[in-house]
């Protein structure tokens, strides 16, 4: 009985298009039948009904005239079906093709899409076998797309697409592939005789000209640029088409963040560097994310010193990474690296968690000076983790100084107005770090509550030697003495540097001069020897009568 039911639910729901073919079926089958009966039976039936209708002659049979006619209609029946046929097999074959193109190109543009430019492309890279030509691949992304969506809307945008696709199909040779693989990224593959170096660069640079040509949209002139990853076949000699096709677009992309690394609206040509960079670079972040499970990251501590009285108020806390296999790693290898892989924020905060218990058992005089990432300052909840960290430590806030950089400010200077606000309440000390080189404006500093301002080592460190340096210099300390705000300047690396900083008044400074950076082991020894570390807490006596003595200790 399941089995009966089963097969009357498969009979029920049987396709519509497979219902239609079973009843074309038997239309063409009756007009077959009808056609050949007519033939059979025509000649017989037909001229006694035709004498009979010329001239009377009754001796024709009704009953064969009827089943003539009914052959007739059954003709037409049939043969109007077979039309009826006809057309619905053009119209499905339509369907289909409009239905394969949809799936295979791209509706926007009319380019190639992601699900089809792989059998495209080794379509091409087969004929180019054959011929003895070469595939030169490029990937083409255009630069800062996203900004220009921003500014003038998706219309816009899809405009910007439309038209880049246009321009580059009208540069490129005949049967050549063009694809969009998704978002403001194109592929172009075409097959060049070996040795055309010179050819392919020039049609690359005009790839480059003609997607920067302004375009004009709702009365905006909008303005893109092109970076271009170009990658050829002749250095794969053994691969085949499909694995062909994978490298060659793998190797172009990584060519064209070349170009983007390089300053946008260029072409780059691959380099078997690239690959290696990009394997290390996939190591090191795999060495980031195990690292910060095994507490790799460590606080080193560079002094900072009263210029005019030579005396030490604190240190800042830099960040190391000693690993197993790199060795001893800067911040500028790793930050920018943690920053992009959104690990940041564990990181620092382990390297603040671990100053502070050093720092903790330093002079009381002696500052702590940490670095915050810009990324941190998105977190809304960032002012409550640092002084959950103080909790934790059981160290003074009046003691820890935030250095916030000054890029930071152009990004949202609501949050870091509120972020500021909420340190300073608690008795944290902000400095704005970097003085010089960022965006920030005059009036941002007067209206954000910071404490200190720094100047960057970039001018501090070319002091002596570079006139602007030494302007740049003194119209920050007048700045900070107008605003009543203290200065540490950065960079000091040599007496002559020190000697012009003590021209411009009172500073703070830190700088190779006054030693390297170390850890924390080489800090606590060094305050040791100047007796700079806080006094040890006595030991309370032990009450024997209402404490029992450890088993251990009787042992």
């Amino acid at each position: 009985m399941a089995g009966n039911d089963a097969n009357m639910a498969d009979g029920q729901a049987r396709p519509a298009p497979l219902k239609r073919a079973e009843r074309d079926v038997v239309a063409l089958g009756i007009l077959v039948a009808a056609i050949l009966l007519f033939v059979g039976t025509g000649s017989s039936v037909l001229a006694p009904i035709v004498r009979n209708i010329a001239y009377g002659d009754g001796h024709a049979d009704a009953a064969l005239g009827n089943a003539l006619i009914l052959n007739i209609a059954l003709i037409i029946f049939g043969w109007r079906r077979y039309a009826e046929l006809t057309r619905e097999v053009h119209e499905r074959r339509n369907a289909e093709e409009t239905a394969r193109q949809l799936a295979e190109t791209d509706a926007l543009t009319g380019c190639l899409n992601r699900r089809s430019v792989d059998p495209a492309i080794e379509a091409l890279i087969t004929r180019a076998a054959r011929s003895g030509d070469d595939i030169v691949l490029a990937v083409i992304d255009l630069d800062r797309f996203k900004r220009s969506n921003d500014l003038h809307g998706h219309q816009a945008g899809d405009a910007v697409l439309v038209e880049t696709a246009k321009r580059l199909r009208a540069l490129l040779p005949d049967a050549s592939v063009l694809a969009r693989l998704g978002g403001d990224e194109f592929v172009c593959a075409a097959a060049f005789p070996p040795g055309h170096v010179a050819a392919i660069e020039g049609l690359a640079a005009r790839l480059n000209q003609a997607i920067a040509l302004p375009i004009a949209w709702n009365g905006a002139t909008l303005e893109i640029t092109g970076s271009i990853g170009i990658a050829r076949s002749d250095v794969l000699p053994d691969a085949r088409p499909n694995e062909l096709s994978h490298r060659l677009q793998h190797r172009a992309d990584l060519a064209m963040y070349q170009a983007k690394k390089a300053g946008r609206d260029r072409y780059c040509w691959f380099d078997p560097s690239m690959e290696r960079e990009i394997q290390f670079r996939s190591e090191l972040e795999r060495g980031i994310r195990d690292g910060i499970e095994a507490g790799e990251f460590v606080p080193f501590y560079e002094k900072q010193v009263d210029l005019e009285s030579g005396e030490l108020t604190g240190f800042e806390m830099l960040a190391r990474w000693k690993s197993p296999r790199f060795g001893l790693v800067s911040p500028e290898v790793f930050i920018p690296i943690a920053e992009e892989m959104g690990v940041i924020a564990p990181l620092s905060e382990g390297l603040i968690r671990q100053a502070l218990v050093d720092a903790r058992d330093w002079d009381p005089r002696l500052t702590l000076s940490v670095n915050i990432s810009p990324i941190q300052l998105r977190d809304p909840w960032f002012a409550q983790k640092i002084l959950k960290l103080l909790v934790e430590a059981n160290f003074p806030p009046s003691r820890l100084d935030i250095e916030i950089t000054e890029t930071c400010l152009h990004e949202n200077v609501g949050v870091v107005r509120s972020l500021i606000t909420s340190l300073r309440n608690q008795g944290i000390t902000i400095s704005l770090d970097d003085f010089g080189t960022g965006y920030s404006s005059l009036s941002q500093l007067r209206t954000l509550p910071f404490d200190r301002i720094k100047i960057d080592r970039s001018f501090v460190s070319t002091l002596g030697r570079s006139k602007d340096s030494s302007t740049i210099v003194e119209a920050i300390s007048s700045l900070g003495r107008g605003m009543d705000l203290p200065i540490t300047a950065e960079g000091i690396e040599s007496d002559v540097v020190l000697e012009e900083l003590r021209k411009y008044g009172r500073f703070k400074g830190q700088g190779f001069l006054y030693g390297e950076p170390v850890c924390a082991e080489d800090v606590s020894a060094a305050l040791a020897a100047q007796g700079l570390m806080a006094p040890k807490p006595e030991a309370q006596p032990r009450d024997s009568e209402s404490t029992p003595p450890s088993r251990f200790a009787q042992g």
